[in-house]
């Protein structure tokens, strides 16, 4: 049992460790965009996914990936990531020819 455990906590520990570095790659990325990309695709605004994202930091340096505040976490640095960065990246991108 002891070597189940010892797994499942190196396991966990991997998935905490990816969790904290994509939000940080998130907000990294959200602090160096301009603020009127966002509201130019239609998103929130810069200031409003900055705390989204900080929150979503402090609460994964605290409570476990897999806790249900963590997947929260893991969520808001999903819809980030996967919808308000490409589209924030496309408007400042300019048309493509």
């Amino acid at each position: 049992m002891p070597l189940a455990t010892s797994a499942t906590s190196a396991i966990e520990y991997v998935l905490q460790l990816i969790a904290l570095f994509g939000v940080a790659f998130a907000l990294f990325h959200a602090v160096r965009q301009r603020g009127d990309a966002f509201t130019a695709a239609d998103k929130l605004n810069k200031q409003g996914w900055i705390a989204i994202l900080v929150i979503a930091l402090l609460v994964l340096l605290v409570v476990p990936v897999i806790n249900f505040i963590g997947i929260i976490a893991v969520v808001a640095m999903g819809v980030y990531l996967v919808d308000v960065r490409p589209k924030v990246d496309d408007i400042q991108r300019g048309p493509r020819w």
